[in-house]
């Protein structure tokens, strides 16, 4: 299968056509928001392009192969049966989060999250005027850890957890043990828990394990996921919410209902249902490329920029670099990567204080579009180098 980077320019995408607009200057290289710079699998195309032969787009019906290409996509990656009442059609993760916080919270309550965080964390509790309770993750030694102590002071707090598994931006799979551990406490302080897993389908050396299907969470849970990411369809809209317990499925429901979304995105439905049916084998192929373009960055920034450290890498096509050792601020960072290497990462403040002296990277690409990227970012550093200081 061909993983080279496709030309997505003049193509209305924000990654690479927003350039500009992002970053002050359109001729750098986008390694940031997170889709890939992959053709989507064939299965999508050859699906998308049978429905564009019936000449009307009109509103469309998630019907039963809908529910049923889920219930067997569940079964197949994570060993859990799911029943079709739990399903939920939505118009993407984000939807279901402010959704969700407005149908199970008050004004005034208490959010649980885990920073550094996927951006609208903070803004769907601050737009819906919930109090933003912060758990800060621990980042030492080129691993991320959870303080648990901190977490149950906060989950006192707290009327909702939103939980990111595998988490962005720091691509932690949290083990058994974890989720457990945070279900646990959550249960114990009455916290209701809402877990984006949209990440869930590109986890490597471990399994992803479904919040929802943990026997302690499953009253508590409303689990989020989507084939946005996955397959590279996030400009579809088109995700899924999985919730076990009626009441909290109701509740959700009726938020839903007064939301007015009523209808789904046609290519959307008919893209998930050929993915999740047909898609397995692009998956396993895009995952050993993902692997490889991890180990090639990782390799070349630990032998030639002992100044960054390249974080463990669990989970997703992104990177978390640790870049406090170059000793800049996190806008000057921000500017030297910009300015002085050409590169367009994710700022790690932009994900909250948490995230201060981190850079985001997209590993969704080419190679080749890698190798150019670690070229510029070396040249970059090795000028600074010479100047006795790393700044902008």
């Amino acid at each position: 299968m061909d993983f080279t980077t496709v030309d997505r320019a003049g193509t209305h995408c924000s990654k690479w056509d927003g350039l500009e607009e992002k970053f002050g200057r359109a001729d750098i290289l986008p390694l940031w928001v997170a889709d890939m710079d992959l053709a989507a699998p064939q299965v999508v195309q050859d699906a998308m392009r049978k429905r564009l032969d019936h000449p009307v787009y009109g509103y469309a019906l998630y019907t039963e192969t809908f529910y049923q290409s889920i219930m067997t996509w569940y079964q197949q990656e994570f060993a859990w049966k799911i029943e079709k009442e739990w399903i939920i059609p939505e118009h993407g993760v984000v939807v279901s989060i402010n959704l969700a916080i407005e149908a199970l919270s008050e004004v005034g309550d208490g959010v649980l999250i885990q920073t550094p965080v996927y951006p609208p964390f903070f803004s769907s509790i601050q737009n819906n005027n919930r109090k933003v309770l912060e758990n800060r993750l621990v980042f030492k030694e080129g691993r991320t850890t959870i303080d648990f102590e901190d977490f149950e002071a906060k989950a006192k707090e707290a009327k909702l957890f939103l939980l990111c598994s595998p988490h962005n931006p720091s691509t932690r799979a949290w083990n058994k043990e974890e989720l457990e551990h945070m279900v646990e406490i959550c249960h114990r302080h009455e916290v209701m828990i809402i877990s984006d897993e949209i990440h869930s389908d590109l986890v490597f050396g471990a399994s992803h394990i479904p919040t929802a299907a943990l026997e302690r969470a499953k009253e508590i849970t409303l689990l989020l996921h989507a084939p946005s990411k996955t397959f590279n369809i996030a400009g579809l809209n088109t995700s899924y919410l999985v919730i076990p317990n009626p009441v909290l499925r109701q509740k959700y429901k009726t938020a839903h209902k007064q939301s007015g979304l009523d209808n789904g995105n046609l290519f959307g439905i008919t893209a998930l249902e050929a993915v999740y049916n047909d898609g397995k084998t692009w998956l396993e192929a895009l995952k050993v490329h993902l692997i490889l373009n991890r180990e090639y960055v990782k390799g070349f920034i630990e032998a030639q920029i002992p100044e960054i450290i390249v974080y463990e890498h669990d989970a997703t096509f992104l990177m978390w670099l640790d870049c406090r050792g170059l000793e800049l601020e996190d806008e000057a960072l921000a500017a030297f990567f910009i300015e002085k290497a050409g590169l367009g990462l994710n700022s790690g403040s932009s994900f909250g204080e948490a995230g201060s002296g981190f850079m985001r990277l997209n590993i969704g690409t080419g190679k080749e579009m890698l190798e150019e990227a670690m070229t510029k970012l070396v040249s970059a550093i090795k000028a600074k180098r010479a100047q006795g200081r790393i700044d902008v």
